[in-house]
């Protein structure tokens, strides 16, 4: 009998212990919660069938969906949206202008891969070159770019990790100014940081009107060009932006389209073909475009506020533009409250803040902008105080 007693409080001791381990297991079976974003939509829940995706709103830099966003990947030819950027930033800067002409050196029409077969000794215009980067991904012209901007390959490489740096691109490390990927171990980046860069270069309106040319020519026509990216003929609102496929990084694309004044920037990366990438980035940005939308408030004037200590009886206040991404029911809901102290007293600086505008979709404030002075207020003196006692006696 004690024997029995023995065994079974052993068997009961065996279960207790084993318990944590059996509900751990059933833990993994149902899988961890996912992580989800600011608006509860679980980290990889559309199932995208690639290494990695994200999907931003241009404007605003809000996420709005990721799938293993931050893993620093191959990106292939998708590297070029950085060398872009610091093409138009020279641009807008003035350093160089899109009729300049550029000699192609021995290295640029060395490059393989996608290409327009520049030769060495060639002249042809910034604008041209532009064109062959953005639409037919030839490597050859973004090397002539990129020495005609910084005098040499690895001072543009240096540019392009600083400007990484600037973005807060914390999953990034350029090693070319191509994405060719045969000897480069460490070009890398993430999901996440391409969509960055691209929002950033969206910002010049000039990139735009190359991205989204379907086909074009250089070399006065005898060249035709035809973008690499066939979502600027196939999908409604796109307007560029790269693609890029290496055996090394499968393929790849940044995406950007608007529709209804919502700016999407969708990125795909290491999809198992052309037609998996396009299908992801399409059910990506189609899902964005079902549940979002921009709310947009232009900027303005207050209500004037009366001004105590000073010559100046009332003065109005100012507030920037506002705009945000809310789900796409609660736009017709938002509703705008203004806030305003009840006087100034002299003297205030300028910019001094007098109120808020905040915005509200029933109980959730989705954000707010404050009122501001846009002139100094000065306190009055004593002898614009006795100006005013004697002017009111003189109508007594």
């Amino acid at each position: 009998m004690k024997k029995f007693f023995y065994k079974l409080t052993a068997i009961i001791i065996a279960v207790i212990m084993l318990l944590p381990l059996g509900f751990e297991v059933f833990g993994e079976e149902n899988g961890p919660v996912p992580e989800q974003n600011s608006f509860g939509v679980a980290e990889g829940s559309l199932n995208l069938n690639c290494k990695s995706a994200i999907l931003m709103e241009a404007t605003t830099g809000r996420i709005l969906y990721s799938q293993n966003a931050e893993e620093a990947l191959p990106p292939a030819s998708v590297t070029k949206v950085m060398t872009l950027l610091l093409v138009m930033e020279a641009i807008d800067a003035g350093t160089i202008r899109v009729d300049d002409t550029v000699s192609i050196s021995a290295n640029a029409a060395s490059m393989g891969g996608s290409q327009v077969f520049l030769e060495e000794g060639e002249q042809m215009c910034v604008e041209d070159l532009l064109k062959s980067v953005v639409i037919a991904s030839a490597n050859d012209a973004a090397v002539a770019l990129a020495e005609y901007v910084s005098g040499s390959v690895d001072a543009f490489v240096a540019k392009m990790n600083a400007k990484a740096a600037e973005l807060g691109m914390t999953a990034t490390k350029f090693e070319n100014v191509t994405g060719l990927d045969d000897t480069a171990e460490n070009h890398l980046i993430s999901a996440k940081d391409i969509a960055l860069m691209s929002c950033e270069l969206v910002k010049h309106p000039l990139i735009l009107q190359y991205s989204s040319i379907w086909m074009d020519t250089i070399r006065d026509g005898a060249f035709g060009l035809t973008n690499t990216n066939r979502l600027v003929r196939f999908y409604k609102g796109c307007t560029g932006l790269k693609t890029g496929s290496t055996s090394k990084a499968g393929f790849c694309v940044s995406a950007t389209a608007e529709r209804d004044g919502l700016s999407l920037v969708c990125v795909i990366m290491g999809a198992e073909s052309r037609d998996i990438r396009n299908a992801a980035a399409t059910t990506l940005l189609d899902w964005g475009f079902a549940n979002f939308a921009l709310f947009k408030e232009e900027a303005g004037t207050s209500e004037p506020i009366s001004v105590k200590g000073s010559a100046v009886r009332e003065v109005t206040g100012s507030y920037p533009a506002f705009s945000c991404v809310v789900r796409r029911e609660e736009l017709s809901k938002i509703e705008k409250n203004v806030t305003l102290t009840e006087n100034i007293v002299a003297p205030t600086p300028v910019g001094e803040k007098i109120g808020i505008v905040s915005f509200r979709c029933g109980e959730k404030e989705i954000g707010s902008v404050d009122i501001c002075t846009e002139t100094e207020i000065k306190r009055i003196s004593f002898w614009e105080i006795l100006c005013q006692v004697f002017a009111k006696s003189l109508l007594i």
